[in-house]
């Protein structure tokens, strides 16, 4: 696909991913770039930023959790600045928990954003794509959208959920040549992972890593994106060995010391320790 002087609109734009994708866009000589996100003071740094690479910035400054608000602006913008060519689906939250300690609350906001956030943009987009019979829609899910991990139930929730709504979508307009792609960034180092607890043994990637991923498989027309060797290994296995990739995450996954389950899987250690210990010492000793 070759982006030059098409229109595209991501949302989540106004850090991370989403300012990323933005950039990259920009560099590769799109047109328009229409950004949107809450914090406005945010989008206009973007937007400077996009203009200084050439392409053209509008800033929509809007909550995708307030429906109606939504489909307001997005008729606005489409008869303000022509079709949207390219929608890319950025904008999520995360909240990492113990599942038996969740609060409602953080559920909510996950589903509200991740999902409701991008039904809302995405349906009035791609009406208007389908009556012109060319479009293309990104929606941005992550490796947990594939591999479920310990402290991030409801958000891998949501991420599966994306998936599985990208799916639908690819069938239900592949015959008005609208294309539909996910793209599953592994951990990536943005304000939003900021106050997580990584996983063990995972590299994290950069935004900009991202970006580039997106910009090859849409020159490729991938219905699905992964990033960097270590997501694409982590998919691989995941399709070869899932009960062992299961293993693993759970080994990987951060337990706090205090926690029962880091109290018994150190226990379990330190009684199979002994364990060999006295085995070691029975086959030294003489009768």
């Amino acid at each position: 696909m070759n982006i030059k002087g098409k229109t595209a609109l991501v949302t989540g734009a106004s850090r991370g991913i989403g300012r990323a994708i933005a950039l990259e866009f920009a560099r590769h000589g799109i047109e328009r770039i229409l950004l949107v996100a809450r914090n406005l003071q945010h989008l206009e740094q973007v937007a400077a930023e996009v203009k200084a690479l050439g392409a053209e910035a509008v800033t929509i400054p809007l909550d995708l959790t307030k429906l109606p608000e939504v489909s307001v602006a997005i008729a606005k913008a489409w008869r303000d600045y022509g079709p949207v060519h390219i929608l890319v689906n950025c904008a999520g939250v995360a909240h990492q928990e113990s599942f038996l300690r969740s609060h409602l609350p953080h559920v909510k906001s996950e589903i509200d954003t991740n999902l409701m956030g991008m039904y809302a943009i995405t349906r009035p987009i791609a009406k208007r794509m389908v009556a012109r019979d060319e479009g293309t829609i990104v929606n941005v899910s992550s490796l947990m959208g594939k591999v479920a991990a310990p402290t991030m139930a409801t958000y891998s929730a949501t991420k599966f959920a994306i998936l599985g709504f990208t799916q639908a979508l690819r069938g239900e307009l592949a015959n008005h040549q609208v294309q539909v792609m996910a793209l599953l960034p592994s951990l990536t180092d943005t304000d939003m992972v900021q106050e997580l607890q990584h996983f063990r043994w995972m590299v994290k990637m950069t935004p900009q890593q991202v970006a580039e991923a997106l910009m090859q498989g849409l020159q490729r027309d991938a219905p699905e994106i992964g990033v960097g060797w270590q997501g694409r290994l982590t998919l691989l296995v995941n399709q070869l060995a899932p009960q062992l990739l299961e293993q693993v995450v759970r080994l990987a996954a951060p337990v706090s010391a205090s926690s029962p389950i880091f109290r018994r899987w150190l226990s379990r250690i330190q009684f199979d320790f002994l364990r060999r210990q006295n085995s070691w010492r029975e086959s030294r000793s003489y009768p």
